[in-house]
């Protein structure tokens, strides 16, 4: 039978960097709301929560990397929301977002999770802030619960195992 590493839902212990965009506020709050409450629901305390505000979606990454090379938080969560206009510069804003997220996630080896909104419209936005497709914020924060005891369980692992 194969060996399944799977992670389990327990924030005990574990501390958080939540860094959000100011930009479309309103819904920010929606997400940054709905992250730490899951995160106090699965037994994360405040104290080891941090909420680093940025002023928009394409600074996220670098936040995130500062945040994450302090070494004081198991990993974090990114939110913004980014919604299609008339121009190209959501393109160009979303794209290097994300890619920006991973690319520190990579650097640092800590979860950084891409919890950022990519709508074409501001009503798809607030239906994935906390209405009719649930709160997305809530979603990146388990996501960020389960990479942590993931990855915890796969740098346990010996040649021995």
């Amino acid at each position: 039978m194969p060996r399944v590493i799977e992670g389990k839902l327990d924030a005990g212990g574990l501390r958080f960097g939540v860094v959000a965009s100011r930009f479309n506020s309103a819904i920010v709050d929606q997400l940054v709301s709905g992250c730490c409450d899951l995160l106090r629901r699965h037994g994360c305390e405040d104290d080891d929560i941090t909420v680093v505000w940025a002023p928009g979606a394409f600074e996220l990454p670098l936040l995130a990397l500062e945040l994450a090379e302090t070494g004081t938080v198991d990993a974090v969560i990114c939110l913004g929301v980014v919604i299609r206009g008339a121009t190209d510069h959501y393109t160009y804003v979303a794209g290097q977002a994300a890619a920006g997220v991973a690319d520190v996630a990579r650097a640092t080896r800590v979860p950084v999770i891409f919890g950022i909104l990519t709508t074409d419209t501001i009503e798809q936005a607030v239906e994935r802030a906390g209405t009719k497709a649930g709160n997305k914020g809530s979603d990146a924060a388990v996501s960020a619960i389960e990479a942590v005891d993931v990855l915890r369980s796969i740098r346990s692992l010996t040649k021995n195992d």
